[in-house]
């Protein structure tokens, strides 16, 4: 059996993560030699997805293993007899749980759990590149639905079923504005300027001086358009932002309120994003790698980087010590700086996120209505939670990410509710809590959770004023900065890959970044 050293490799690329495994995707029809590792026994990174006792294995690694991933402090929980705190007061809180006919736990593989879930745009730079790659074919896609802000005031006598009794559907389009009966005629107005002067076309600002968005976003919804407060938290929301109001600038919130806009209808009617079946992006980066390894590339997980060095001349001046004894040698090498120096201690400017992923027994029906004519069903909706509803005004808000069983992260009859907030410790865990008790409350006495994971990440958020850029270590040694902590693909990610994709494919046509034929032997 040929061993890992007995070839000379064009690129070794360590890490399976969303962005190493689209590089793979890159070169796999260069005829290079690629070497592509993992330290983990599993594809993905900080983007895999786990069964349930997959999950577990994965938290004893992190804790066993502190500082050699960008998680920490990973915790599960399963009920009734490992909860946490707020989820054992649901029975008396939430109108009286009954344990004696509580729902129970699937067989483990019955579960996709994504660490870092996170939906796509339907006008965002990835599809265009799973498209015309052709890996699109291997992919199934649904629809993200409606987004909802929570309100502070839960009204038990309102109308609307389900988890809708506490939370405000935030209107997408002029039709939602006007079709709700929450929004006086005068806020309308408003938001029906703000919304076309934010629509216009770029063409249609020549000749105007740029306009100034540095203010807080806030600020700039009442100093300029007059939105008043109650209003502001919901345009937050279609941002996506992860800091408050007043963190949060104009110049981050108003180009991503366009993309939300602009998204919808893109792919068909009712829907501005999606998101792949079988755990998210842990789906699209493995259908990378299996292209890349069609293409020539070979792939050893289990397998890390002990060392490497780069300086010695001639073809392929970096040599690796790898993780299983072997030695080998390439002209580039480039992943995750996780990846690259496993055990180094190192210094980096992250974002600290608390995460949490909980299975609960409900469909949430409510959440996920078909809002216009010949639309989807959604298999997923967006939740946020303004801090001073469960926190305090100074608390960042908690956006919670349902996926309905039709995802494939889960069994019928069950949900998956991911939650993020951007901070750490105990006011991290505290506002998660608060936020998946508010809507399981919400719900109704037949929500109940079954099993839960808590842990803390770091990583990249793209209004903290970090960029997505490769750093160069050394003349043939490149790193991938940390993984974004947005809860949608951020399209600079593709310039950064991109970037690395011309450093090692050498003499190429930029414009011929991820643009395949189509294989011998396939059809359309």
């Amino acid at each position: 059996m040929d061993t890992l050293a007995e070839t000379s490799w064009d690129v070794v690329i360590a890490g399976t993560g969303l962005a190493q495994s689209l590089l793979a995707l890159s070169l796999s029809r260069s005829g290079k030699k690629i070497l592509h590792l993992d330290q983990n026994q599993y594809y993905g990174g900080s983007e895999a997805a786990f069964s349930l006792d997959e999950a577990q294995e994965w938290v004893n690694s992190v804790n066993q293993h502190p500082g050699q991933s960008p998680f920490e402090d990973a915790k599960v929980f399963t009920y009734p007899q490992d909860c946490l705190q707020s989820a054992s007061q649901l029975g008396s809180e939430g109108g009286g749980r009954s344990s004696a006919v509580r729902p129970k736990l699937a067989a483990s593989r019955a579960y996709t759990l994504s660490l870092s879930p996170h939906f796509l745009y339907t006008r965002s730079e990835l599809i265009s590149v799973l498209i015309s790659s052709k890996v699109y074919r291997q992919l199934e896609f649904m629809a993200v639905g409606s987004w909802w802000i929570h309100s502070e005031h839960f009204n038990a006598e309102d109308s609307e079923p389900g988890a809708t009794r506490s939370f405000h559907r935030v209107p997408g389009n002029r039709e939602d504005i006007f079709a709700d009966t929450h929004i006086s005629m005068k806020s309308k107005r408003t938001l029906m300027r703000f919304l076309r002067h934010i629509s216009k076309p770029e063409d249609e600002d020549s000749g105007e001086a740029e306009e100034d968005l540095s203010a807080p976003f806030g600020d700039y919804l009442s100093s300029k358009f007059g939105v008043p407060q109650d209003l502001q938290g919901p345009l937050l929301s279609l941002s996506l932002s992860q800091q408050t109001l007043q963190n949060t600038s104009a110049s981050h919130a108003v180009p991503r309120i366009k993309r939300h806009l602009a998204s919808i209808g893109a792919l068909g009617p009712g829907f501005g994003g999606v998101i792949s079946k079988y755990g998210g992006g842990s789906e699209i980066l493995q259908v990378a790698c299996r292209a890349s390894a069609v293409g020539g590339g070979v792939y050893a997980l289990d397998t890390g980087i002990q060392s490497l060095s780069d300086g010695e001349s001639g073809d392929y001046p970096v040599e690796l010590q790898l993780s299983n004894g072997e030695s080998v040698r390439t002209k580039y090498v480039i992943g995750s700086v996780w990846d690259l120096s496993p055990t180094q201690e190192r210094t980096l400017s992250c974002a600290q996120f608390t995460r949490s992923i909980t299975v609960v027994a409900s469909n949430f029906t409510s959440l996920f209505p078909v809002t216009v004519e010949g639309a989807p069903v959604p298999a997923s909706a967006i939740l946020m939670f303004p801090g001073e509803t469960i926190g305090s005004p100074q608390s960042p808000p908690v956006y919670l990410q349902v996926h309905s069983s039709d995802t494939g992260d889960c069994p019928r009859q069950q949900s998956i509710i991911y939650g993020s907030v951007s901070v750490t410790g105990l006011e991290g865990q505290t506002l998660l809590e608060s936020a998946v008790d508010r809507l399981l409350r919400a719900e109704g006495p037949e929500a109940v959770v079954l099993w839960s994971m808590r842990y803390n990440q770091q990583g990249r958020l793209s209004n903290d004023g970090s960029s997505a850029t490769i750093q160069t270590h050394s003349p043939n040694v490149y790193s991938f900065p940390p993984s974004g902590l947005d809860l949608a693909f951020e399209d600079e990610n593709i310039d950064m890959i991109k970037q690395a994709w011309l450093k090692v494919a050498g003499d190429v046509d930029p414009d011929d970044f991820m643009i395949f034929d189509d294989r011998e032997g396939t059809d359309e």
